[in-house]
């Protein structure tokens, strides 16, 4: 909040002077999806991303165990690594359970002795991929809640993700993973205040504590690729939403996904805050399809500058002009902000803006030309509110009407 404003304004006695060196005061920034719990996780964690095929093998073998016992592991890529199921990983490691997580986050593959201690042959749920014996294959997709109760144990504290957050200028947090358990965690966390931020969160039948700083978002719904979900099933999770009175936030990574969910949604009908998580395929018919449905956008600007070259190697050609747009959209008359996908994206909300109008992938290449946005666009959506990404931005507090705010350098 802007109490005062002059030239000559003395510090009082308990007042802390922040020195500003000419920089912006601008509101605290807004990210409009990120997965807080695992971006706490991903510290204990041993990360595969950087390493070759030939290499990868080497320090899962010799890890140590975290605190619970297993070697965590992420940032495991299919077509980098070669694919991987529990025989390989007993190869490199068979005396402690190991968990390896794809760089989706979608896949968890898990080693024999993990296995064993998650008693993964005798489970039901239907993420247990399976050989034609009925032998679990160590693949685990989308069992997220599923493994979290089986490991059992302490959730990861989330301060230094929280301080680490503040530090970048970020305020406010859409907690996009759809796990009730992880919802009560989080929340737990702004309670305890170990996340100073204003935090939305998206799961299903959370049972959030009164606090300012806690609120309700859409529901998180995920169209997973692996398993597609009838549109007559979708739309009735989506009808359900409504009725609850919550919009819907559909996880959509192809083309076949975004038609799913548009089929779904027409099916349903719309609610207005109604949006689509990451589209990261989208042709312009698509785009004008959102638009004339006033269905928002939450994209990743920083996964191309990461992951840029991989998805021009592995994509169609054809979908490559589609990719990750961002400019598209918004000329089509869709409301889009970025977001970082955090940990799976870089939660630097200065990174995002920079990959949105450079669109620059780690080889220099310029990933969608056309798809460019200037600065202060990206930057408007990370001012806008929670519950509106891509409205209006929010604006510095001024006398009674505070607001959380951060400095930028010059």
């Amino acid at each position: 909040m802007v109490a005062e404003v002059g030239r000559r304004l003395r510090p009082r006695q308990d007042e802390f002077v922040v020195r500003g060196d000419g920089g912006a005061l601008l509101p605290g920034l807004a990210d409009h999806h990120a997965h807080l719990a695992a971006m706490a996780a991903q510290h204990a964690s041993l990360d595969v991303s950087a390493l070759s095929r030939d290499s990868v093998a080497s320090p899962l073998a010799q890890a140590v165990a975290g605190e619970d016992g297993w070697v965590r592991a992420v940032g495991y890529d299919d077509v980098v690594h070669g694919d991987l199921d529990r025989t390989l990983l007993d190869g490199w490691n068979r005396v402690l359970p190991v968990r390896v997580q794809h760089r989706s986050g979608a896949l968890w593959v898990v080693n024999s002795p993990g296995l064993e201690r998650l008693g993964a042959q005798s489970a039901t749920h239907g993420g247990i991929e399976r050989d034609t014996a009925g032998r679990p294959t160590g693949r685990l997709w989308r069992a997220d809640a599923w493994l979290r109760e089986a490991l059992g144990g302490r959730p990861p504290s989330l301060r230094a993700v929280g301080a680490r957050l503040a530090a970048l200028g970020v305020t406010h947090v859409a907690d996009a993973t759809p796990h009730r358990d992880t919802a009560a965690v989080v929340s737990e966390a702004v309670r305890r205040a170990e996340l100073p931020q204003h935090v939305m969160v998206m799961a299903a039948g959370a049972d959030l504590p009164p606090h300012p700083r806690l609120s309700l978002g859409p529901l998180k719904l995920v169209v997973a690729d692996h398993a597609l979900p009838d549109a007559d099933d979708l739309a009735g999770q989506i009808r359900r939403a409504h009725a609850d009175g919550r919009p819907v936030a559909v996880h959509c990574v192809t083309r076949t996904a975004l038609a799913l969910t548009l089929a779904a949604l027409d099916l349903a009908g719309g609610r207005d805050g109604d949006r689509v998580e990451h589209c990261a395929v989208a042709d312009r018919a698509a785009a004008e399809e959102l638009a004339a449905r006033r269905i928002r956008v939450v994209t990743q600007p920083t996964l191309i500058a990461l992951r840029g070259d991989d998805y021009w190697g592995r994509v169609d050609p054809g979908d490559r002009p589609d990719l990750w747009r961002y400019a598209g959209l918004l000329r089509a008359g869709v409301r889009v902000a970025a977001s970082s996908d955090a940990p799976y994206g870089d939660p630097d909300p200065w990174a995002g803006v920079r990959a949105a109008s450079e669109r620059l992938t780690p080889s220099g290449r310029v990933l969608g030309i056309e798809e460019r946005v200037p600065a202060e666009v990206t930057l408007r959506g990370l001012l806008s509110p929670l519950d509106d990404p891509g409205g209006p931005a929010r604006r510095v507090g001024w006398g009674d009407r505070p607001i959380s705010s951060c400095w930028t350098g010059r």
